[in-house]
């Protein structure tokens, strides 16, 4: 620098400079420039005057260079978070809102900066949705400590310029897009101690360079699409507490080097295709106290030593590999074990004592072969009598052998699960497991138990799943099983019962599976079978000794998949209901007395897959209309006293897949078949072109009079028929080729979400713009075509802004020949309404985000809507019979739609929508009304009842199916204890904040409502007040005391109104 560039002036004998140039060159030459100075002063007799004089020269010259250091970093700062809010796409919540020059950087929403320099240090926007790419940008801000960015939709690749942080100490990128390989450039933040990229789409290998991560103490890498192998260099983070790189493709073994971290406490690496043996050197991690292999291809043996090596493991978790030999004597000294799972694999031998163990929850060791069939083999279960945290047992499908112990129940009460089945126990089940007052599952099947079913199980009030099949059980059938009102599942095939079905499991309402086959059971079926709503995967009561007819009941069964009732001496016509049945895939009618004609109605049957009615009675011929039923795979009607022609299209093409022998008067049918061709008599013949003729003749006649009448009807009607043809129908095709385009092969990067019956992908179609939302049926699983039925019927005429839209649909084969169904829908960005009321976090110290009462309030406004134009404004009123938070999607705007119509049910006419009869109605628990598992009236009531607890469930941030609303308690009694006067003591405490809050707050920023309740602001206490008294009105037990849509939507309407209005007026005055 010279001296030309600055200018210098002399203040006594100091010279104060000011220079304009780069800091570090000014420096270096003030540095000279003052050195010689100090010289001077040395030589001077009064030096220490000089010394004072240079102290206030170098705090000048030092104060004036900070303040404008700090000025540029500001500046700089500034521009880094101005430019990433530029790479934001979309931000649904406008929390970006307050990111403006009215207000400095630091108190920008998600903003944090140091108190004393002003520099930012913290950026968090979790949870917030945000669309767009992340800007390199970020990496100018050169003290920033924490990025946290989880939960978003946040896609490309990390920015390079990331690797510029060197402050940076904890980076969370969860629940994003994100892809590519692994950013190795963050190893350039010398000081970053916490990583977590879990779900997203990295790809690639880890980096053999990931020991530059020389301070690392968490990586989490979990639910992404990593591959290769585990680098050894992993080995060299010393620091390292965590590794989580579970469900993801890495391959090969276990690095030995890994068992140098002496520091590691978590080890999960579930869910891969890693193999060979564990390293011995893993066992030597006296810290380990989380090990989690589940799911790979790892074999070899445990060392005798291993739990005294690893003294403070409490989750060992190692199932679905191929280890073998025994379980080590040595694990009797784990005593903080908590969760053991070694199921599924070659193990062998006898179980140790495990009486130690006092803090044990769940202990899985089934799928196995442990045990030596021995009265021995259970010494184990002794010592776990004291456990008092046991909460999960399963030694199913091993080689135990001996009595089943009385003393099971012993155990403790918080006991939910006894899985025990595929073993050799024999003797009594005894009646001590009445003790076990929350068993949810009791599985005793595939054994050789004897005797009765104890009436104490009766007692199992919470039972959910009861399996006793393939035993050697006798007797008959307790009415008591009636009492377990929570059953979905009652397996007893296989055994030697007796008797009659006993009529009260028609109390079990919930049931969805009920397998009573290959007993000695007699008498007629009980209707009240037929009055189970819910029994929709099976009813199996083949093989046994039932008589009387197949009751016209059997209609009510709306949802069944599987009815089984072959082998056995039922007689009478095959009733014409059953095709009411219209869900049903598989009907096994064999081997039974039936007479009379097919009913037309199977025709009905749309998703029928195996049709046998085999060796009965049946006369007349085999419908035509049965070669319709595109889905029919298997059809046996042999040996009955069939006649007529054989159809010759549909199943009826593959002789393969049909069987008509013992029928002596059938004719025609494919060649293969090898029936006689059909034959028509001239007299028959004339006869029938007479009719014919006559017929042919009245409809012309009738017509021609008819038409006159009606003409002008027609003409009125063309433009409303026009308006209101299907509008799925009218919908453009497009073909399977577009939607595996649009996906990437249906990859599971944009897999969304999967259901019981098919999964939801988002992709991009040529033909439309933006992402779609493609819900494409999985038409191999029992009861697939059942919801996409009643969705197509239910969305054929529709359309609403507060309804899922449908887009498109595809009717069509894959690339294997095999039938495609998908419907295409709009895709919604911000998920459900169940993910923004029950956010589940990733980590403890996520906040989660949490919508306002405005918020709210519209979407309550929004669902109102879209069940009022079902109810009251569509040609055929709708019921949708499923409504939940989790059936109301979200769009970018926050607007509610209501989607999943799986379940709803057109109504004929207005008039008769209110006592509409209909069966098979499932719902959801908690959110189903009363009389839908009563007297099965389903109506739009029903689903007011639905609306009414989603009302409660927003405003107290409470499900309805929680653990505090059993025993008598329901979400609706609790609101009503507390409505008017205390609504404070239980409405969520995130509606809290006053107004002008951002649309989602942090947990942390809210505070217990007890201390706000004088600032409570009065708007919004009038609001919610007004909610609560719809959500009551809305939700009460009687059907005709509920309010009507027109009434809610009318009544929102206003509270919405006043609602803004007071905001305005309080703003304004």
């Amino acid at each position: 620098m010279s001296i030309n560039d600055c200018k210098i002036k002399k203040i006594q004998t100091i010279k104060t400079i000011t220079c304009r140039e780069n800091y570090s060159k000014k420096f270096n030459w003030c540095w000279s420039i003052g050195t010689n100075i100090i010289q001077q002063m040395m030589l001077s007799v009064d030096w220490s005057i000089s010394i004072g004089w240079f102290l206030l020269f170098s705090s000048n010259f030092w104060s004036q260079n900070i303040v404008t250091t700090y000025a540029l970093g500001n500046e700089t700062d500034q521009s880094a978070l101005l430019k990433f809010k530029e790479s934001i796409s979309l931000d649904p919540f406008q929390v970006l809102n307050s990111w403006n020059s009215t207000s400095h950087f630091c108190k920008w929403y998600g903003v944090t900066c140091s108190p004393r320099h002003q520099r930012v240090i913290t950026l968090n926007l979790t949870g917030y949705h945000l669309h767009g790419v992340i800007s390199p940008h970020i990496g100018n801000l050169s003290f920033l400590r924490i990025l946290f960015l989880e939960d978003n939709h946040f896609y490309g690749e990390v920015p390079q310029e990331l690797g510029r942080l060197f402050r940076l100490r904890a980076l969370y990128f969860t629940n994003n897009t994100l892809g590519g390989e692994f950013p190795i450039n963050l190893a350039n933040c010398s000081k970053l101690s916490y990583l977590s990229l879990d779900r997203n789409l990295f790809i690639g290998e880890i980096p053999r360079k990931i020991e530059s991560f020389a301070n690392l103490k968490h990586l989490r890498i979990r639910w992404n699409n990593l591959t290769g192998q585990i680098p050894p260099s992993m080995g060299n983070l010393s620091f390292l507490t965590r590794l989580l790189l579970s469900s993801n493709k890495l391959e090969g073994c276990i690095p030995k080097e890994i068992g140098i971290l002496k520091n590691l406490r978590i080890l999960g690496l579930s869910n891969n295709q890693l193999s060979h043996n564990i390293p011995l050197s893993l066992y030597n991690l006296s810290s380990l106290y989380l090990f989690s292999l589940t799911s790979n291809q790892f074999n070899g043996s445990f060392p005798v030593n291993m739990f005294l090596t690893l003294p403070n493991l409490q989750v060992f978790t190692v199932s679905g590999n191929q280890f073998s030999g025994s379980i080590p004597a040595s694990i009797t000294n784990a005593s903080g074990m908590q969760i053991l799972d070694i199921g599924d694999n070659h193990l062998v031998g006898q179980v140790p004592s495990l009486g130690k163990w006092k803090d044990i929850s769940t202990l899985q060791l089934s799928l196995n072969n442990l045990g030596s069939n021995s009265s021995s083999d259970l010494q184990f279960l002794k010592s776990l009598i004291n456990c008092s945290q046991l909460d999960i047992l399963d030694i199913g499908y091993n080689n135990f052998g001996g009595p089943f112990p009385r003393y099971v129940g012993n155990f403790t009460s918080q006991l939910s699960q006894l899985i025990a089945g595929g073993n050799n126990f024999f003797g009594e089940i005894p009646m001590e497991l009445g003790n076990l007052v929350n068993l949810i599952t009791l599985a005793l099947e595939k054994n050789s138990l004897t005797g009765i079913i104890p009436t104490t199980l009766g007692r199992l009030q919470k039972m959910q799943l009861l399996s006793l099949g393939v035993n050697k059980l006798f007797g008959e059938i307790p009415p008591s099983i009636g009492n377990l009102s929570r059953l979905y599942y009652l397996e007893l095939s296989f055994n030697m019962f007796v008797g009659n079905i006993p009529s009260t499991i028609g109390n079990c309402q919930l049931l969805q599976f009920l397998h009573l086959s290959n007993n000695s059971i007699s008498g007629a079926i009980p209707s009240q079978l037929f009055g189970i709503p819910s029994l929709s995967i099976a009813l199996n009561l083949s093989h046994n000794s039932l008589s009387g007819s197949l009751p016209e009941e059997v209609g009510k069964l709306k949802n069944i998949d599987l009815l089984d009732v072959s082998e056995n001496y039922i007689s009478g016509v095959i009733p014409e209901t059953i095709g009411e049945c219209i869900t049903l895939e598989y009907l096994h009618l064999e081997g039974n007395s039936f007479h009379g004609s097919m009913p037309p109605s199977l025709a009905s049957l749309k998703g029928l897959r195996a049709l046998d009615l085999s060796r009965n009675n049946l006369s007349g011929s085999i419908p035509e209309t049965l070669q319709n039923l595109s889905f029919l795979e298997y059809f046996n009607a042999s040996f009955n006293m069939l006649e007529g022609k054989v159809p010759m299209n549909g199943v009826f093409q593959n002789a393969s897949s049909i069987s008509v022998i013992g029928n002596s008067k059938l004719c025609g049918g494919i060649s293969e078949l090898k029936l006689p061709p059909c034959r028509l008599k001239a007299k028959k013949r004339i006869l029938h072109n007479l009719k014919l003729v006559v017929a042919i003749s009245c409809l012309v006649f009738f017509l021609a009079t008819l038409s006159c009448v009606l003409g002008m009807y027609l003409i009125r009607k063309r433009h409303k028929k026009s308006s209101t043809n299907s509008t799925i129908d009218q919908l453009p095709k497009v073909s399977y080729q577009n939607l595996h385009h649009a996906t990437d092969g249906f990859s599971s990067w944009n897999l969304i979400g999967i259901g019981s019956h098919g999964s939801v992908y988002k992709g991009i179609l040529d033909s439309i713009e933006g992402i779609v939302a493609i819900k494409v049926l999985n038409l191999q699983n029992k009861g697939a075509m059942k919801s996409f039925m009643a969705e197509c019927k239910a969305l054929r005429n529709v359309r609403h802004r507060n309804l899922v839209k449908v887009v498109t649909c595809c009717s069509s084969v894959d690339y294997k020949g095999n039938d495609f169904k998908a419907l295409v829908f709009e895709y919604m960005s911000n998920r459900s309404l169940e993910e923004w009321l029950h956010p589940q976090n990733g980590r403890e110290e996520q906040q989660p985000r949490t919508l306002n009462l405005e918020t709210r309030l519209e979407i309550v406004v929004g669902v109102a809507s879209a069940l009022h134009y079902l109810h009251h404004e569509c040609e055929q009123p709708i019921i949708h019979c499923d409504l939940k938070p989790s059936n109301i999607l979200l769009d970018d705007e926050m607007v509610a739609h209501v989607s999943d119509f799986g379940l709803a049910r057109l109504l004929s006419t207005i008039n008769n929508s209110h006592n509409l009869s209909t069966s098979g109605i499932k719902g959801t628990i908690g959110y189903s009304p009363p009389e839908y598992g009563a007297s099965f009236q389903v109506s739009t009531k029903g689903d007011i009842y639905s609306f009414g607890i989603l009302i409660l469930e927003m405003l107290t941030g409470k499900r309805p199916t929680e653990e505090m609303f059993k025993d008598g308690h329901s979400l609706h009694n609790y609101a009503k204890n507390s409505f008017p006067n205390n609504l404070l003591d239980i409405v969520d405490a995130t509606l809290v904040p006053m107004e002008n809050e951002s649309p989602t707050m942090t947990l942390t920023e809210q505070h217990n409502i007890s201390e706000i309740v004088d600032h409570f602001h009065p708007n919004t206490n009038k609001c919610l007040f007004s909610l609560f008294k719809i959500g009551l009105a809305c939700s009460v037990e009687s059907p005709g005391e509920r309010m009507l849509m027109m009434e809610v939507t009318t009544q929102l309407n206003m509270i919405r109104n006043a609602f803004y209005a007071r905001r305005i007026r309080g703003r304004y005055s």
